[in-house]
């Protein structure tokens, strides 16, 4: 095996998702240099195709909450740091209860809710002004990646296919990638749910795996406002839904939903959408507004979420092995809670510690723990 004839690299990231790329701008952040190993491209998978909703306080009751927080802020500072239109807002969040089945239309609001004027028996406003916001998920992950290029970090094309390891397997000495092995100080697996693909290389790691998840986006055939709406919706057919409605400042709404179980493929270039989810995407948000009924279908898309055993984030150093690090099974917060990762696994890296966020709860070695 061929090895790499560059100089020893300081860290080498597996994916150039948006925890990847977070962690590459937040090493870079410290001064130190990173590169981003991706088979397909940068945010190609659900970082390039995710909702981008932002809650500050809906993790509290859960190990995620100090994270989150953190990441709800953060989020609010690379809005002005990067320099570049990342999609980010401040937004209003509202529960609906609507109907596809044939029924009066409820008559437009007084309100700036107007745009709302399809079978809509209920409105509730979700949270406290301020609590919640968006971003473009692939525009923030591609502004990360770049701002930690213009400091050093590199991508580089190709897919992992294993770790290297010291003669003692205590410390890990690189990665392999088409067949070259890179030498490295330090190895982060960022893969979304093709971290599951780790533990082959490392047998203490827990099964990453993915959560299939529809979007479509719509330009309305009028401007709607910055409300998100989290649906109870009943179907033609008479099944009950709960879709997700994101407007976005770029014109466009994201309405997603419609999750399933099917198995993660090996490329995530090939991920492809089921046309019945499709389907019902577009008769929610045509059932909830005559401008996203009379709207555009811009996109049609499909991605898998990450997820652990336990529905947690699994963030920090893997047991064992010495300069091995883990970061994914964000499940649906992945992009909400990139950038305290981010900052987090760079502390780990760097310093040995994190000391902006307690990752106590999330650690891997929480699964040795309970054996």
């Amino acid at each position: 095996m061929a090895a790499d004839n560059v100089e020893e690299h300081e860290v080498l990231i597996c994916g150039a998702g948006i925890i990847g790329s977070a962690i590459a701008y937040y090493l870079a952040e410290k001064g130190v240099k990173s590169t981003v190993v991706e088979k397909g491209d940068v945010a190609c998978a659900s970082s390039g195709k995710a909702g981008g909703f932002l809650a500050l306080d809906w993790n509290d009751s859960s190990p995620v909450g100090p994270l989150a927080r953190l990441s709800y802020a953060l989020h609010k500072e690379l809005a002005t740091t990067l320099g570049e239109d990342t999609g980010y807002r401040e937004v209003r969040t509202f529960s609906v209860t609507a109907s596809a089945k044939p029924g009066r239309r409820r008559a437009a609001r007084k309100d700036d809710l107007g745009w709302l004027d399809g079978n809509i028996t209920r409105v509730t406003e979700m949270a406290e002004e301020g609590t919640t916001a968006q971003v473009h998920p692939q525009k923030l992950t591609r502004a990360l990646l770049s701002a930690a290029e213009v400091k050093g970090a590199r991508l580089l094309r190709g897919t992992v296919q294993g770790v290297t390891l010291s003669a003692d397997g205590t410390h890990v000495t690189g990665v392999t990638v088409d067949g070259r092995r890179l030498p490295a100080k330090a190895v982060v697996i960022a893969m979304g749910p093709w971290s599951g693909d780790a533990t082959a290389w490392f047998p203490g790691l827990p099964r990453i795996g993915g959560q299939k998840a529809h979007s479509i986006l719509v330009r309305p055939a009028r401007p709607v406002g910055a409300d998100c709406l989290f649906a109870q919706l009943v179907t033609s057919s008479g099944q009950r839904t709960e879709p997700e409605v994101y407007p976005r400042p770029d014109g466009t709404v994201y309405i997603c939903g419609e999750s399933d179980s099917s198995a993660v493929p090996d490329d995530p270039l090939s991920i492809t959408p089921r046309a019945d989810a499709m389907t019902a995407l577009q008769e929610a948000g045509a059932a909830m507004s005559s401008a996203l009924a009379e709207g555009t279908l811009e996109a049609q898309q499909a991605c898998f979420l990450p997820t652990s055993p336990d529905g947690l984030p699994v963030l920090g150093s893997i047991p064992g092995v010495k300069g091995a690090y883990i970061a994914s099974g964000h499940s649906c917060w992945g992009i909400l809670n990139a950038p305290a990762t981010g900052k987090a696994m760079a502390d780990c890296i760097v310093d040995g510690n994190c000391s902006c966020v307690n990752l106590a709860a999330l650690s891997p070695d929480r699964f040795l723990r309970r054996r």
